[in-house]
């Protein structure tokens, strides 16, 4: 079994009959923590009765879920435990896992496109950019008023990575007075 997992790089866990669950490929116990941490990084894992050889990794799954639904903020809807609940023995029972399996890849999708088109609107977005010219422009100021501080602005540790040149925020500085002028002239008419 371990070949298997090694030729489609998924990591295999071993479980003891002391409840103990063993990472093959790291060579050390582990807990369920991890196992959920690696399921948030999606590594692939499958656990193994280390006495039988059994696949278990679906109880595995489902006690790290029930785990996180104990210590943490719930996520599973009551009524939606309930009909799930109420699917078991029901004649739709194969189908469920199919139509979930489903619903969480469209929702997966969904949300990558949400967040892309968001990405891709505030590239294109007047205000994002002005947002951007002010950041510039707080980083100058402050590469201005305490030296080798632009590169804690900008987030960095090496402040020779900070690459604004002193024409570049007057010139920034310049724009920005000249679009707020721009406002402000629409604003004086708006009130009119």
């Amino acid at each position: 079994m371990t070949e298997a997992g090694a030729k489609d790089n998924t990591v295999i866990i071993k479980k003891y009959a002391n409840r103990r669950l063993y990472n093959t490929q790291s060579s050390s116990y582990i807990t369920l923590d991890h196992l959920a941490k690696m399921t948030r990084e999606g590594i692939d894992f499958r656990v193994l009765d280390a006495k039988s050889g059994n696949d278990i990794t679906h109880q595995i799954l489902t006690q790290i879920i029930m785990e996180e639904e104990a210590s943490g903020e719930q996520m599973l809807p009551v009524n939606f435990l309930r009909q799930l609940i109420g699917m078991y023995g029901n004649q739709m029972q194969s189908l469920v896992p199919h139509y979930l399996e489903a619903s969480m890849d469209q929702f997966r999708a969904n949300q990558m496109k949400l967040r892309k088109a968001f990405e891709d609107s505030m590239e294109t977005n007047p205000l994002a950019r002005l947002a951007q010219q002010n950041i510039a422009m707080f980083q100058a100021a402050a590469a201005a008023f305490m030296p080798g501080a632009e590169g804690v602005a900008k987030g960095m540790d090496n402040p020779a990575d900070a690459a604004p040149t002193a024409e570049a925020p007057k010139d920034d500085l310049n724009a920005l007075r000249a679009q707020m002028a721009e406002m402000q002239k629409k604003l004086d008419q708006l009130v009119k």
